[in-house]
């Protein structure tokens, strides 16, 4: 076998330019692949990092009937309210129930003038366990306590001269006006990897009512399950109650229960679907690279009749003609397939991140060495099934008509 691959290497480099021609369809077409499904996956890692809580006990709960546009919960038909808040911490699997309120507010800092969202911090006892199910800490500065009047908390991309939409970052201690009101930073939040936390501008919950007048709605509910066991059980339950207090039927719902398992798997599911349809697409030019193979196969049997007579006059068996031409084929398709993968991972590589920088995340990609080893493996088989009628072909010239020609 040694010698089979040894052999083949040696007709590789002497049929120089179309050697490399013929690698070419492979290349590209792996390249495709592995760039595609690298990119794919990085986007995934990406936009999940968006969410922000890797929590798996917290559901989520919103009004739906949206009327117009805005963050999660607003502009809908029907508001939720605090009183759905109070009646779903009674349930016996919920552990605590938090309201949360997201508005769009005009935000002026060095002269500039940005359209920001600012998220209501509950205050009393929710405040500790706001920032336990959020995951919130503090970068610079402190977080929000009850006590404090006109001050504000800001998400980590407000520090960064590029990221603030100020041309200048925020400091703390500095005054920032929100919908004509000055405001003291207290603090800075650390760096999340998500444009929801890293981009927003967190207050009280009291100064941003008053500010935005949403009296008693509510955006959204996060709530904590006692158990991860009870997640299933905790979202039936919370729909029954909601159904009684909205005073709608099932299936007839003007609300949204969502869990993070859920809501990612849905998002999943979209991002695999777009993926396999382009790596169908990209699959096409491993088949070109397949028929090319076979052809330069093919034309390399013609040319070397003399040199497969020789050796079968001087005792080679068909199977030795065979292999020779078999592991021929197939190391043109593992060499081929070896340039894509290095390729393909460079760009996918780079390509993550330039996603996460588009996108505010800070994912990291990690290297699907499965993929890669299945690819290399997978390269190999297409170049040598693309080369068995060629190796069949060239282990059954009779040695004496050949040498006669």
């Amino acid at each position: 076998m040694k010698e089979y691959f040894w052999l083949a290497s040696k007709y590789l480099r002497k049929r120089g330019v179309r050697s490399w021609l013929t690698l070419l369809g492979i290349f590209i077409g792996v390249a495709a692949v592995i760039s595609l499904i690298t990119l794919g996956d990085g986007l995934r890692l990406a936009v999940n990092s968006q969410f922000g809580i890797s929590t798996t006990q917290i559901i989520t709960v919103q009004a739906g009937g949206i009327v117009g546009f805005g963050p999660p919960g607003s502009w809908v038909t029907k508001p939720l309210v605090k009183d759905d808040v109070t009646a779903i911490k009674k349930l016996d699997s919920i552990e605590s129930a938090i309201p949360r309120n997201i508005e769009t507010v005009q935000a002026e800092f060095n002269n500039n003038l940005i359209f920001s969202v600012a998220v209501s911090v509950p205050e009393g006892r929710d405040k500790k366990q706001f920032y336990e199910f959020l995951e919130l800490e503090a970068y610079q500065g402190r977080l929000l306590e009850d006590s404090d009047d006109n001050k504000v908390i800001l998400g980590y991309d407000y520090s960064k001269k590029e990221k603030s939409g100020f041309n200048k970052k925020i400091e703390v201690g500095d005054k920032i006006r929100i919908q004509g009101d000055d405001f003291r930073v207290v603090g800075i939040l650390k760096k999340k990897g998500s444009f929801i936390f890293d981009k927003t501008i967190m207050m009280n919950d009291g100064h941003l009512r008053e500010l935005m007048g949403y009296g008693n709605n509510v955006d959204i509910i996060a709530v904590k399950v006692k158990s991860k066991d009870l997640m299933d059980k905790s979202k039936e339950d919370i729909e029954e109650l909601l159904r009684k207090r909205r005073n709608v039927e099932k299936g007839e719902e003007d609300f949204e229960v969502s869990t993070p398992e859920a809501t990612l798997a849905t998002l999943n599911n979209i991002l695999s679907g777009i993926q396999i349809f382009i790596v169908i697409i990209a699959s096409i030019s491993i088949i070109v690279g397949a028929i090319g193979i076979a052809n330069t196969m093919t034309t390399s049997v013609l040319e070397r009749k003399k040199d497969i007579g020789i050796m079968k006059a001087i005792g080679a068996k068909n199977s030795d003609i065979f292999y020779q031409s078999f592991v021929e084929a197939g190391l043109m398709g593992f060499i081929g397939g070896a340039l894509g993968i290095i390729i393909g991972t460079i760009i996918g590589y780079f390509g993550t991140i330039v996603i996460n920088y588009l996108i505010g995340s800070s994912a990291e990609l990690k290297i699907n060495f499965i993929l890669i080893i299945s690819s290399l493996i997978g390269s190999f088989l297409i170049g040598a099934v693309s080369g068995i009628i060629p190796a069949m072909k060239a282990a059954k010239q009779n040695p004496i008509d050949v040498l006669r020609d």
